[in-house]
């Protein structure tokens, strides 16, 4: 086994084990993805990706993190998903959307105007999480039992248009700080109700959810979930690796099918524990303890330690994040250096 083997996933099946892992580009108008976006992700596909995976994708306007994220809670945007599917596919390349919920995280301006909190007059809006705490300088109050269970709809509805988009499969982005993260994650997590206290609580929207997309999804799509294996902050009430393993347990008997194995989300990760490869041991650890397939992501950048990964059985698949944002065409350049023969697309086959 080794980067340019094919994987089955359900009726899925991936032509190697390179992602482009899902990036924000702050690039959409009212949460519709454009030309940027058919380029982004397509010239990935053209490079060789076996897997495209969208950026966060918002379930719904208060979803969003910026002005400036996609979604997939209207048919207008729904119709825009479609073209690039359609782009992708006709790349021999296979794609999934991320759906995603930024919680308390949300309300914030564009990054070139370093992320600010929108005012109102400026488009902002109230933001809620699992807890009534600030984020990012924005104030967000405690979801109620009944918005949860709408936000569950919510969820349910968004898969059910990337069903007719296209998408082959489903991530839930329930990492990076983001609004499951803010449920299972006792640092945010303070509820006294049913979603918070005990580690059954503050994972239950993020199961129960899963539990809802998997009903309305058909049977052979696989589902995903990105999860932060740790918070990275040294507390007693900090997510560790070993609630991810029992998480990604639960999730499994629940009908997800692969773990992408992040981390972090509320603090900056201390430069001394960046390094390459440095959060592959979470796929590991989480791939050996509960047999579900997993994704290796941080700081993966070379061709040979890209297929060490595979080879060595660490993961599933590695999911290449700003890597594939300097070389669109690191699948093609990685089977060259490899020496493993891969299709090129025809118009591009003069240059090699």
């Amino acid at each position: 086994m080794n980067l340019f083997s094919p994987i089955h996933i359900r009726s899925l099946t991936l032509k190697n084990r390179i992602a482009l892992s899902p990036m924000q580009q702050y690039s959409a108008k009212n949460g519709v993805p454009g030309n940027w976006h058919l380029v982004h992700l397509g010239s990935r596909a053209v490079g060789g990706a076996g897997l495209i995976l969208t950026e966060c994708t918002a379930v719904s306007e208060e979803g969003l993190a910026t002005l400036s994220d996609v979604g997939i809670w209207n048919d207008e945007q729904k119709n825009a998903w479609k073209n690039i599917v359609n782009f992708v596919h006709e790349q021999d390349a296979k794609i999934g959307v991320q759906l995603w919920h930024a919680g308390g995280k949300g309300s914030l301006k564009h990054p070139n105007e370093r992320m600010k909190p929108l005012t109102p007059e400026e488009g902002g809006w109230k933001v809620k999480s699992s807890s009534a705490q600030e984020f990012n300088g924005v104030f967000a109050e405690e979801l109620t039992i009944d918005e949860i269970q709408g936000l569950k709809t919510k969820f349910v509805k968004a898969a059910l248009r990337a069903l007719e988009a296209g998408f082959d499969t489903i991530e839930l982005h329930a990492a990076h700080g983001y609004l499951f993260h803010q449920f299972y994650s006792a640092v945010i997590n303070k509820r006294q109700d049913e979603y918070g206290g005990s580690f059954e609580n503050r994972i239950r929207f993020l199961v129960e959810t899963v539990q809802e997309v998997r009903k309305a999804i058909p049977a052979e799509m696989p589902l995903f979930v990105r999860i932060s294996s740790t918070d990275y902050i040294e507390s007693e009430e900090a997510w560790t690796l070993e609630d991810s393993i029992r998480l990604s347990e639960i999730l499994k008997e629940n009908g997800v099918d692969f773990i992408t194995a992040s981390g972090g989300g509320f603090t900056n990760v201390s430069k001394d524990k960046v390094f390459p490869g440095y959060q592959v041991p979470f796929a590991k650890a989480i791939k050996e303890q509960t047999g579900i397939l997993t994704g290796a992501v941080g700081m993966i950048t070379e061709a040979e330690q890209a297929n060490d990964i595979i080879a060595n059985g660490d993961a599933d698949l590695v999911i290449i994040a700003r890597e594939h944002l300097r070389d669109p065409y690191f699948a093609i350049h990685s089977a060259r250096a490899l020496g493993v023969e891969t299709e090129i697309p025809w118009q591009y086959k003069r240059a090699y």
